[in-house]
């Protein structure tokens, strides 16, 4: 018994030593069950590989939260706990907080979703944490014209005028997601989300179109995308996090 509580003492002990990485957030960054079966994966679920073995990724992302029931279910309290001095946040809502028709999600743009965002910010540096924005990746909404239709309204405006306010290094994967969907094209871009026909993939039984949530190959892509963000990005909190890109 003495054994097993000294390793469990040194096991804490190492895990302290290193930076954590909070992602909170929606369905497009979480963890999917079955991931060696699910073709869904989310951005911050293959995250860590880009990383040393000194920076661990928590993903604390769940399908179908806005920035207000991310609150109200008390999921950001139970981070806020946890955080210490050099860990790093990152914060993308945006998807869920636009549901209108729900009021356990919904929020106005402009003051309920960016006072939520003010509150993330600030209470990361209250444990001398080191928040991290990202506007919500684009959905893959071509017209018939072959052009990219936005989707997210005054959210990703009003995440980068928090960002700019409060001095906030931000990840603008709206715009890098666009630029990235772009480059695929109406066709290709499927690739980066999932799109199946009944019986082509095992995980569905029906015929499969989501231009919303991610691939593989799409989570990983956005993953590539960030963490080439964080290297570019001027902002001498980010050098610890620099430092432990492999």
């Amino acid at each position: 018994m003495k054994y097993i509580l000294i390793l469990v003492l040194i096991t804490s002990a190492c895990f302290a030593q290193k930076t954590a990485v909070y992602c909170i957030g929606d369905s497009t960054m979480a963890n999917k069950k079955d991931p060696e079966r699910n073709p869904e994966h989310g951005w911050a679920q293959v995250l860590q590989p880009f990383f040393k073995d000194d920076i661990v990724v928590v993903n604390k992302a769940v399908n179908g939260r806005s920035t207000k029931s991310f609150i109200n279910e008390k999921r950001w309290d139970s981070i806020y706990k946890k955080l210490k001095k050099g860990d790093y946040v990152f914060i993308q809502f945006g998807h869920n907080d636009e549901k209108i028709e729900d009021s356990t999600r919904y929020t106005n743009p402009h003051t309920a979703y960016r006072y939520n965002l003010i509150r993330f910010v600030k209470e990361s540096r209250e444990k001398g944490a080191i928040p991290i924005l990202l506007t919500s990746i684009a959905r893959r909404n071509f017209n018939e014209k072959g052009v990219l239709v936005p989707t997210h309204g005054d959210y990703p405006l009003e995440t980068r005028l928090t960002a700019q306010e409060y001095k906030v290094p931000l990840i603008d994967l709206e715009y890098y997601t666009e630029v990235l969907e772009q480059s695929y094209g109406p066709e290709k871009s499927k690739q980066l989300h999932l799109h199946f026909k009944a019986g082509e993939n095992a995980y569905y039984d029906k015929d499969k179109a989501d231009d919303t949530h991610l691939s593989l190959l799409g989570a990983k892509t956005i993953a590539q995308i960030v963490v080439n963000q964080i290297k570019v990005l001027d902002d001498k909190t980010l050098e610890n996090l620099k430092k432990g890109i492999r």
